[in-house]
């Protein structure tokens, strides 16, 4: 299905769950990441002590967005209940619809996800489940919640011209799209 052109798009999931990929997809001045945020109030993005701070700015930035109704994605797990309410109230007050969009990777996949992440990104495996156990059960509140559209993300097509984007780099890396490929480096 097709988003509203104007509209407020929550991503749902665990840390691990491919809500930062997903949200790559749309231009970054349309993606409120809590992680950018943290960033920005403390120039690290894994600084958990910053998140408070983080929170605060987000609200801030997606308001004014909202006040101008233009599209916007929200970047964070999103799992509880309190967290959302604040995004889906900046969204109704400027009569904008929201949009929740369930990011439903295994939990499994979202632990083993955390492996390779730098040790200020990694999310311990209690919580990563614990997250995902969230995200499951408010599956059947977020209309109550307030969300105009409950969507799953496998059902946005959203990552496909993207996965193909990268899948023809990785052939034009390797020289199978006729180029010579890595062949050109001079090491």
């Amino acid at each position: 299905p097709d988003l509203p052109k104007n509209c407020l798009v929550v991503l749902i999931g665990a840390a691990g769950a491919g809500k930062s990929t997903l949200a790559g997809t749309w231009p970054a001045s349309q993606v409120l990441s809590l992680d950018a945020m943290r960033c920005a109030v403390s120039d690290d993005a894994g600084c958990q002590e910053a998140t408070g701070d983080a929170v605060d700015v987000l609200h801030l930035v997606l308001e004014r967005r909202m006040a101008r109704r233009v599209f916007t994605v929200v970047d964070a797990t999103n799992v509880s209940r309190e967290s959302r309410q604040p995004l889906v109230a900046a969204a109704k007050r400027h009569n904008m619809p929201a949009i929740a969009v369930i990011v439903a990777t295994p939990a499994d996949v979202c632990v083993a996800r955390q492996g390779p992440r730098p040790a200020n990104r990694t999310v311990p495996e209690d919580t990563v489940r614990a997250q995902h156990q969230a995200m499951v059960h408010s599956h059947q509140s977020l209309r109550a919640e307030g969300f105009n559209e409950v969507l799953f993300a496998d059902a946005l097509y959203r990552l496909e011209p993207f996965l193909k984007r990268l899948s023809q780099a990785r052939e034009a890396e390797l020289g199978r799209d006729g180029s010579t490929g890595l062949g050109d480096l001079l090491l």
